[in-house]
């Protein structure tokens, strides 16, 4: 079986999109399945072209065994709507001729989306290339942009959504990658059957057993008695991150610190609302590579992954929660709904406070303050429970059998 995976986003980028796939890809590739990748220069989400990739039309690699095409794409750091509509759609443009004149002939190609235009593309290429087309739903777009106010245009929202159905019709499988976006498309879509295709963790890379490496924390000056919560990742409008700045200027004791490492587009804001509000225990770094952020991670305590309260969300589970756990760091989750449910409720690996509540992340990271025996228990159930229901090996094999199964 030969399998074209076909996204904007991939590594050496930083990011939850990019991980996930490169991850699935190499598993694949290991169960005998011949994985190519169709993807755009990497820029993101700096949104400068990486050295080594600039002014180039075309460009060929090999990622740990994985066969990389990628083609140009239009960068910019405007937040101009038309410059990111630019952006999506030259790669869209540039990704169908590259993707026509370079690349095989295969079983599936399965497109990445957001960007939902994207699919545009797979759909002539699997007319072309003589492929079934999986369409991997990662965000539920355009809804998503929509509730954050990022798209409010009602023409361009209608044909948004006609694309939607339009794809979600054509394609072979719909896979989603939380519960809550089968289920959603599957009320919109009574004649789809979606296939639940989760997001993991690789509990070989990241290893709690490991010999701890302290590095970072001592790097950056922390004193061993701080306390430090981490929020790693993009640094963008639906992470709602206001409130842990907003929570660290309720809590008065001076051994808590949060560390915000990661890069995105409100992060010029935030920096400037901690100085607007004199936060001193709230410090900033720019994003990491995956090989370094086990380090990170090993020097904290607890983690902070919050979502904007939408009920959006109520089916979102961030990604970032699976390698915390996986490296036993006690979760304070800020997203209600699938997330709530799986990690707090049924797998008892964090606290929960309301979505942009920052009364409550504060209650919450003082409750561990004066119970810091319940960082360890709450780290402990957090593996636990990642390894028995979100093991990126098991998600691949059993993607991989469903998808023979399909064949026969």
């Amino acid at each position: 079986m030969r399998i074209l995976i076909h996204t904007q986003y991939y590594p050496p980028e930083i990011g939850a999109p990019q991980n996930r796939l490169h991850d699935l890809a190499v598993r694949l590739q290991k169960l005998d399945i011949e994985v190519e990748v169709l993807t755009a220069m990497p820029n993101y989400p700096a949104m400068k072209i990486h050295e080594g990739y600039r002014n180039k039309w075309y460009k060929k690699e090999s990622i740990e065994g994985i066969e990389v095409v990628r083609s140009w794409i239009f960068v910019s750091q405007s937040k101009r709507i038309f410059l990111r509509l630019l952006n999506y759609f030259s790669f869209v443009f540039s990704s169908f001729w590259i993707g026509w004149f370079k690349t095989k002939k295969y079983d599936y190609i399965l497109c990445e989306s957001p960007p939902l235009f994207l699919g545009i593309t797979t759909f002539l290429l699997c007319k072309l290339k003589g492929a079934k087309m999986i369409f991997n739903v990662s965000d539920l777009w355009p809804e998503s942009a929509e509730k954050l106010e990022l798209v409010s245009n009602k023409f361009f929202l209608r044909l948004a959504y006609q694309l939607e159905a339009f794809l979600y019709k054509k394609a072979t499988l719909i896979t989603g990658q939380t519960k809550g976006i089968v289920k959603d498309i599957k009320s919109r879509f009574p004649a789809t059957t979606p296939y639940w295709l989760p997001n993991g963790v690789d509990l070989d890379f990241f290893d709690s057993e490991q010999q701890p490496d302290l590095s970072w924390r001592e790097t950056h000056g922390f004193h061993p008695s701080d306390v430090l919560f981490l929020y790693a990742g993009i640094i963008g409008h639906a992470q709602g991150l206001e409130v842990i700045l907003k929570a660290a200027q309720l809590i008065q004791n001076p051994s808590v610190k949060f560390v915000l490492v990661g890069d995105g587009p409100v992060k010029k804001e935030l920096v400037e609302l901690k100085e607007k509000l004199g936060i001193t225990n709230v410090s900033f770094y720019d994003s990491i590579p995956k090989k370094e952020i086990v380090k990170v991670i090993q020097s904290v305590d607890s983690v902070v992954v919050p979502l904007r309260k939408l009920e959006l969300f109520l089916g979102a589970i961030p990604s970032k929660i699976f390698e915390n756990l996986a490296m036993k760091k006690a979760l304070l989750l800020g997203v209600d709904g699938e997330s709530r449910d799986l990690f707090i409720r049924e797998g008892k690996c964090g606290l929960y406070f309301e979505p942009e509540n920052e009364q409550e992340l504060a209650h919450q990271v003082n409750y561990l303050m004066e119970n810091k025996h319940k960082l360890k228990e709450l780290g402990e159930n957090g593996l636990r429970y990642v390894e028995n229901h979100f093991d990126r090996k098991v998600i691949a094999h059993d993607f991989k059998e469903f998808l023979i199964n399909q064949n026969k």
